[in-house]
């Protein structure tokens, strides 16, 4: 008797039944086949350490080196044809190789599994990630650092809440970007260091009995070591997670200057003009210049994230050593490394191309009573008053400037005096930004001469 009600659950598309779903789900050969010269590198560094340790002849191990290279051939060349009954990458290498070579293939999963072989293949993957998210950042800080250095004195209002606060320089906003993605970079390194032992050789879950040379093929690979546990060798992702947490982190601040480019670059503001390389128009209003770029990155720390706590959530609740939960490791890896390479060369384009404009930078400096902070400092280190009178005193002087619709250094010398009698015509000295910004040159501060010596520096660091 049919199920008619199991025949509608399977649906056209599985319409063979219960098989065609249990393919369907168990094969991963869709999005592994990315895996591809990372899984032949290590079928050859296996090969040749079976034949240094004699446990396959030197001409099956150059018979399976020659295979899978015209494999690998195929592969790159789009001629490969894979298939979803073979799984997943590892088996669709394999049988393709048998097909190319004959019996020697068979040999090849000598002393290994599938559970060490994607471990070692996801791993190769994931390193190659962390150098290309390295290469990125340092062109990032690279286009970073030119304009801080061209704008090392140029003004313009700190914020605080999105209100201005007081001024800075546009090099030192933009080496505070530097700070940042430093520390990204350093998270990069640091997580590659850690993630760089080999689990090949671990097999299954136990190791095995051949007598493997794990050294040699730890070493082939540029892995700096084999992994010291058989089980964790097998189980572990966390340098899949660790990647995705320093993405995210990076994407987080990808995101944080993108937002301040889209408010920059609005006709309220005019601080910059992004290229038209990384902008777009409307499809109705003419005047229209968007910034896209920057707001598609902006949105990409949801997926870059998203991908982080998904792996998380698959592997949280797993015993050791392998599951095929597992399989659920690589698809949002792919994705957020494709989205955090993509948003990195993005922002490195709009970083080099957009324009500064330093009039409009300089026009909002002054503007929002900046130089407050200053006058209260003058009247503390001139008069000797402490602080909270001084910043009392200055929150007069604020009120009375916005009652008169003027800012702070258009005060008469007459109306300071109504706040503090001992205010002197030199408080006016201090009340100019450009006075302001050369005053702080505490180290970290905004002082051009702080600026030029931070960025001498980091060129010293990235060369």
């Amino acid at each position: 008797m049919t199920d008619t009600t199991s025949n509608k659950m399977w649906g056209g598309r599985f319409a063979a039944g219960p098989d065609a779903i249990m393919e369907a789900i168990n094969a991963s050969i869709s999005f592994d086949q990315r895996m591809a010269a990372q899984d032949i590198a290590g079928s050859r560094a296996h090969a040749a350490m079976l034949a240094a340790q004699n446990i396959i002849t030197d001409s099956d191990a150059d018979a399976i080196g020659k295979g899978l290279l015209t494999v690998l051939s195929e592969i790159e060349g789009g001629t490969f044809q894979f298939s979803t009954t073979l799984e997943d990458i590892h088996m669709n290498v394999e049988a393709r190789l048998k097909e190319v070579i004959g019996e020697p293939a068979g040999r090849l999963h000598t002393g290994r599994s599938r559970n060490d072989q994607v471990a070692t293949d996801f791993k190769l993957w994931v390193r190659d990630q962390f150098d290309a998210a390295e290469s990125g950042l340092l062109a990032l800080i690279q286009a970073l650092l030119g304009q801080a250095e061209a704008g090392a004195d140029w003004v313009m209002p700190g914020f605080t809440h999105l209100q201005t606060a007081q001024p800075v320089t546009w090099g030192h906003h933009m080496m505070a970007y530097v700070e940042m993605f430093g520390r990204d970079l350093s998270r990069m390194r640091d997580a590659r260091a850690r993630m760089n032992e080999s689990p090949l050789g671990a097999a299954a879950l136990a190791g095995t009995s051949f007598p493997i040379d794990r050294d040699m093929t730890a070493h082939a690979l540029g892995f700096d070591r084999p992994s010291a546990n058989s089980l964790d060798a097998v189980s572990d992702r966390d340098f899949a997670l660790e990647f995705l947490g320093a993405a995210s982190i990076c994407a987080m601040h990808l995101s944080r200057f993108a937002e301040e480019l889209v408010i920059w670059s609005s006709a309220q503001f005019r601080f910059v003009t992004l290229s038209d390389r990384f902008s777009t128009g409307s499809s109705i209003m003419p005047q229209k210049k968007n910034p896209d770029a920057a707001e598609l990155i902006r949105a990409k720390i949801g997926r870059i994230m998203g991908a982080n706590v998904a792996l998380m959530m698959v592997m949280k609740g797993l015993p050791l050593a392998y599951s095929k939960d597992m399989q659920e490791d690589k698809e949002q890896v792919f994705d957020a490394a494709d989205n955090l390479m993509l948003a990195l060369a993005a922002m490195e384009g709009m970083v080099k191309d957009m324009s500064a404009n330093r009039d409009s930078l300089a026009a909002a400096a002054g503007s929002g009573f900046s130089t407050a902070t200053d006058l209260a400092d003058w009247l503390v280190r001139v008069l000797g008053l402490p602080f909270r009178d001084a910043h009392h005193i200055t929150g007069s002087l604020v009120a009375l400037a916005e009652k008169n619709g003027c800012d702070l250094p258009d005060l008469t010398l007459d109306q300071m005096k109504t706040a503090h009698d001992g205010i002197t015509a030199d408080v006016f000295d201090v009340l100019g930004v450009e006075n302001s910004v050369n005053s702080r040159m505490s180290y970290g501060g905004t002082a051009p001469a702080q600026v030029r010596a931070q960025v001498a520096r980091w060129k010293g660091i990235v060369g």
